[in-house]
């Protein structure tokens, strides 16, 4: 399922939106022009790292001031660009009417809002992983779950690729709820 356009217009342009998507993208591109030394030395800075919490003991302001940072930094690192291009579409396709509907400042602090507790919640479930978490994906999920509420029957046009390909209008709960399973299996 690939959506391209949903039935809600938009009142205003949103200038939020955009700026998210080329702050990911400028960061994307970044991240990946640096040498595979320095890309790894990156995420592992700037990528919330759960284990670390176990290091505040031994540097409490470096590792803590570290981990808050990265609560930030990691929403706006992707680990390839398919992982980037489906968090951006699915932002541009739904953010800009949570951003209409909110306001543009609300939506920002939604947004960071939602980043944050989705990478709090990965580290409640994750305490022992070395691995950095990275993505938008906590993000734009509580952007999805605010148009789902705020718009709950709207209808999404979208590309159906099964033996031939249709475009179809869809429910967004239909859409969004694919989204949701995806990334429960990524």
């Amino acid at each position: 399922m690939i959506p391209f356009k949903d039935n809600i217009p938009s009142r205003r342009y949103p200038i939020i939106t955009v700026t998210l998507i080329l702050v990911n993208v400028t960061v994307f591109i970044y991240a990946f022009s640096v040498e595979p030394s320095q890309q790894l030395n990156f995420f592992s800075v700037y990528g919330l790292i759960p284990v670390k919490l176990y290091m505040i003991g031994q540097q409490p302001v470096e590792v803590f001031t570290g981990l808050v940072l990265s609560l930030f930094t990691s929403m706006f690192l992707h680990g390839g660009f398919i992982h980037l291009l489906g968090n951006m579409w699915y932002l541009w396709i739904f953010g800009d009417n949570v951003e209409d509907r909110m306001g543009s400042i609300r939506f920002l602090f939604f947004y960071l809002l939602c980043g944050t507790l989705a990478s709090l919640v990965h580290i409640l479930f994750n305490l022992g992983s070395e691995v950095p978490s990275i993505g938008a994906s906590g993000a734009v999920a509580g952007i999805l779950g605010a148009y789902l509420v705020s718009y709950p029957f709207a209808r999404v046009l979208t590309l159906l690729p099964f033996f031939f390909i249709w475009v179809v209008e869809l429910p967004a709960i239909l859409v969004l709820g694919s989204w949701f399973i995806v990334q429960i299996f990524n």
